[in-house]
């Protein structure tokens, strides 16, 4: 089995973060989004990955490179964005008949990855939503088998919301229902899309089953990765490097800070997640992620993303700032 992970977007709603960072690569709980994909798939048995890159993609191809050096890995352009199945179209070639487990490169879910591998079926993660009609929605036969799935419907006939998990055993037939899609020109809000190519199989016969997903941490926004960051800190326990130092401060658990950071006379916690080799003096951080190699200096920050290789000064509250950046409130 094969791990597809489509990372070729370009992370509108996390900007001005995704101008200079690939949203696969922002951090999380002491860990990039990818990671917590690739760390899971990896521990389950999948020994070899394709990774779909596009904007941005040469930083996700040193970052693997470098986090994983040991693992097979296979790197596609998806130079044109065209949808979740161009995405996976492009990798046709690579898989050849072997089997698939497709898992969107923004999805962090809370399930039993080795179980699904090894159900004898075709597998998709679902969850019960509120409002299903900005997911891809499955509708489910008292057995547990899926008769219909459909992307983004405005009158959803069901409340399970397809999380961007997919174990396909027919890889065969799923290459086909692509090529089905791109011959017809079937596209879903303007995109050649992998929940049609999936109901294209359920047509055709394919027997897919649902598996529930106990969590699913969104990292799509700023709000939304602020709830997931402090979800899976409280989850994991969170860690601190045996590096940092910190000097008159007290650290609230949970939080994860990375090698190298300076703490002196500052409050952090709980709920944040800090990187590597980042200052921080006089000041009081609690529910945010801060970056690498970022200053913070008489700041009272709450709520807050603010990237790496950023400088903050003076007193400020909620704060959404990108990398390369300098703000002095004094």
């Amino acid at each position: 089995m094969k791990a597809i992970i489509p990372v070729a977007g370009a992370g509108a709603k996390l900007r001005p973060h995704t101008y200079t960072q690939p949203k696969a690569l922002i951090p999380i709980a002491g860990k990039t989004i990818l990671s917590f994909i690739v760390d899971q798939l990896h521990a389950a048995g999948i020994q070899e990955f394709i990774f779909i890159v596009g904007y941005l993609g040469e930083k996700i191809q040193e970052y693997v490179k470098q986090t994983y050096p040991d693992l097979p890995c296979h790197f596609v352009y998806q130079n044109e964005r065209q949808g979740t199945g161009h995405a996976v179209e492009l990798t046709r070639n690579l898989v050849g008949t072997d089997e698939v487990f497709v898992a969107l490169g923004d999805t962090i879910c809370d399930y039993d990855v080795k179980e699904v591998i090894e159900s004898p079926y075709s597998m998709l993660g679902v969850k019960k939503v509120d409002d299903p009609r900005s997911f891809g929605v499955a509708e489910i036969d008292p057995e547990g088998f899926i008769e219909h799935v459909v992307e983004k419907p405005a009158i959803p006939k069901s409340n399970m919301a397809l999380v961007g998990l997919y174990k396909i055993k027919e890889t065969q037939f799923l290459y086909d229902c692509l090529h089905h899609l791109f011959d017809q020109d079937i596209r879903s809000y303007g995109e050649y899309n992998l929940t049609d190519a999936l109901d294209c199989m359920i047509k055709r016969g394919a027997r897919f089953k649902a598996f529930k997903v106990k969590n699913w941490f969104d990292c799509g926004k700023k709000e939304t990765l602020l709830e997931s960051n402090a979800t899976l800190l409280k989850k994991f326990g969170g860690y601190v490097h045996e590096t940092v130092h910190s000097e008159n401060s007290i650290i609230i658990p949970p939080v994860s800070i990375g090698a190298g950071t300076v703490l002196k006379n500052t409050i952090v916690g709980p709920h944040v997640s800090i990187g590597a080799n980042s200052n921080i003096q006089f000041s009081i951080v609690r529910d945010s992620i801060i970056g690498s190699y970022t200053n913070l200096y008489e700041v009272v920050v709450d709520n807050s993303l603010i990237g790496s290789d950023a400088s903050v000064k003076g007193l400020s509250r909620s704060l959404n700032i990108g990398d390369n950046t300098e703000i002095d409130f004094g």
